[in-house]
């Protein structure tokens, strides 16, 4: 006999609304089924089940109701309005809140039970369709019945109960710690279908508040802690987001403050990415986070510059000491500056009020100065996660990041930081010192920057009252100089170079004289030389001229003495035979 195969039905799910929480969970809290929170007191249980509640109201127009076993329904209502809930705002056919007081004498004076309590309940549910309810502090009523056996049947009425009338359920109790629950706190466990741990400790003098999905019937769910923060908007949980990255990777580029910085990273940073600069104290980190907030506001886009420890006010009045004007900016509503304390606050609460502002502002570019205080307090591996996140947010919002972080040493090995954000960082600018001739100047080179080609150069970066700049390079027997040395050393080279040119002219005019001497004394040779070849004419014409006139009065003299003509003949035969 074959058995038929069935796709599996995925388990129905409501949404609780609490960022993080529904991604761990995959898709919130079970339909018609009972939730347990369980924690210490203030770990956050009633605020994360009110919360439930109020965004079902507002979100999904779900009415729900609250019964409250410890506090009153003031106190409910007036804890729920430090949140920007607008709990005042929802009625009670949207909101219902019973207050449950029970009274210690009440209960011992006889037998109690839930049943008036529950029909009750059942009626207000019918009334205004009620699909969510809250038993919180359940572990009240365990406590005052003083009774396991009571304990255990009005525990199985409330189980019954919830199945009877189909609602999604939230139980909160009390707990101090695992080791201290009480047998009741575990048969709870085994009666939920999902089990939500809320736990408050310290870590480093920080309070650290985490969450922890331990049960969850019928689903797969994210079984690690996770760390839990309180802002305006409630209670958030720091969920990671899936292991596949699907980051865009655009093209555009945007300047990293000022051109010369730009050259060496090829062109700029690209939008959306993120840009690391490191350095110890002094080397001016903040001074380039600056410059490029305000090449952003100068672009017209929405920019926001978060700094720790140093107020809005000094870094202004500081930047514009070396032409970087952000007040105008400011005043426009482009820019918004943030500045918080880093002592006794945790690195999560941090990222939720960063992302709070991110939200607010529409943030394109911002600037965080310097990332690395949010571990001060301590608990630095929180704060290594809570960073990670943060770079990772604002990449999936596509918004350029620049951060600073502190640098514990200035020599080899010193670039890295605490926080170990170098490799999700897509640039890295590390600042530092080079100290020699008695001075500090301060240095700047591109560790890496994925996806274009950059300088591999040492620059000198340079303060002036026109803004930041970066001079040439400049070397010197293999060796980058820079301030006075450089000053020094460029001096000495144009005097060398000056003291060249004027051994060159000088040597170049005793050429041209010993040219000029040497022309002259050629022209005055081949005047002689025609001298001397006009009187070598004059004596062979003198020595012609003679020889002709010797022959003409040899003649004239044979011929006045009357020669022998017979004589002359002959010789003249003689004459001829010899020729």
């Amino acid at each position: 006999m074959s058995i038929s195969r069935t796709s599996p039905q995925p388990l129905a799910k409501l949404r609780t609304g609490i960022e993080g929480f529904d991604y761990l969970s995959h898709g919130g809290l079970p339909q018609y089924r009972t939730s347990l929170l369980l924690g210490g007191p203030g770990a956050g249980k009633t605020v994360f089940a009110l919360q439930c509640l109020v965004n079902a109201a507002r979100e999904r127009r779900t009415p729900g109701i609250f019964v409250a076993f410890e506090e009153s329904a003031s106190q409910i209502i007036a804890n729920g309005n430090t949140f920007d809930w607008g709990l005042t705002g929802l009625t009670s056919r949207q909101l219902f809140i019973m207050d449950a007081h029970l009274s210690p004498s009440l209960i011992k004076a006889g037998d109690f039970d839930l049943v008036g309590m529950l029909a009750m309940l059942a009626a207000k549910k019918q009334e205004i369709g009620a699909q969510w309810i809250v038993f919180d502090g359940i572990d009240v009523l365990l406590t005052l019945l003083q009774d396991p056996s009571a304990e255990m049947r009005e525990l199985y009425r409330l189980r019954d109960w919830l199945v009877d009338n189909a609602l999604t359920a939230i139980v909160t109790a009390k707990t101090q710690s695992s080791a201290s629950e009480t047998p009741h706190y575990g048969f709870l466990q085994f009666m939920v279908d999902c089990v939500v741990r809320l736990e408050r400790h310290q870590e480093d003098r920080i309070s650290v508040q985490t969450l922890q999905i331990t049960k969850y019937r019928g689903s797969g769910f994210a079984s690690a802690e996770f760390p839990v923060s309180f802002g305006p908007s409630g209670i958030e949980v720091g969920a990671t987001k899936a292991p596949d990255i699907g980051h865009k990777a655009p093209t555009q580029r945007l300047s990293a403050g000022f051109d010369r910085l730009d050259a060496m990273l090829g062109g700029g940073v690209f939008r959306g990415s993120s840009t690391l600069i490191t350095g110890v104290p002094g080397t001016s980190k903040t001074t380039l986070a600056g410059k490029f907030i305000e090449a952003a506001c100068q672009r017209g886009e929405r920019s926001l510059f978060v700094s720790f420890d140093e107020s809005a006010g000094q870094i202004m009045r500081n930047l514009s000491s070396v032409g970087i004007a952000l007040k105008p900016h400011l005043k426009s509503g482009l820019l918004r500056m943030h500045s918080a304390r880093t002592e006794g606050i945790s690195a999560e609460e941090h990222l939720l009020r960063i992302s709070a502002l991110i939200r607010d502002h529409r943030t394109q570019c911002m600037v965080i100065d310097p990332l690395t205080a949010i571990a001060k307090g301590g608990a630095l591996g929180a704060a290594r996660t809570v960073a990670n996140r943060l770079i990772y947010r604002v990449k999936d919002e596509e918004i350029t990041l620049m951060v600073t972080a502190l640098s514990e040493t200035d020599g080899p090995g010193g670039e890295a930081t605490d926080l170990q954000i170098s490799t999700v960082a897509d640039t890295w600018i590390h600042l530092s010192y080079l100290v020699r001739g008695g001075e500090r100047n301060r240095a700047l080179t591109i560790v890496k920057s994925r996806g274009t080609s950059h300088s591999n150069q040492v620059r000198e970066l340079i303060l002036s009252d026109a803004g930041p700049s970066l001079s040439d390079v400049y070397t010197a027997g293999g060796e980058v100089l820079m301030g006075t040395l450089r000053w020094e050393k460029e001096a000495e080279v144009k005097a060398l170079q000056l003291r060249h040119r004027a051994e060159s002219d000088h040597r170049r005019r005793e050429l041209q004289f010993a040219e000029a001497n040497t022309t002259a004394q050629i022209k005055a040779l081949q005047l002689d030389l025609e001298r001397q070849r006009a009187a070598l004419a004059l004596h062979s014409g003198e020595d012609t001229i003679h020889t002709a006139s010797s022959n003409l009065r040899e003649r004239e003299l044979r011929k006045r003495r009357g020669a022998d003509p017979s004589r002359t003949s002959a010789r003249k035969l003689t004459n001829g035979v010899t020729k």
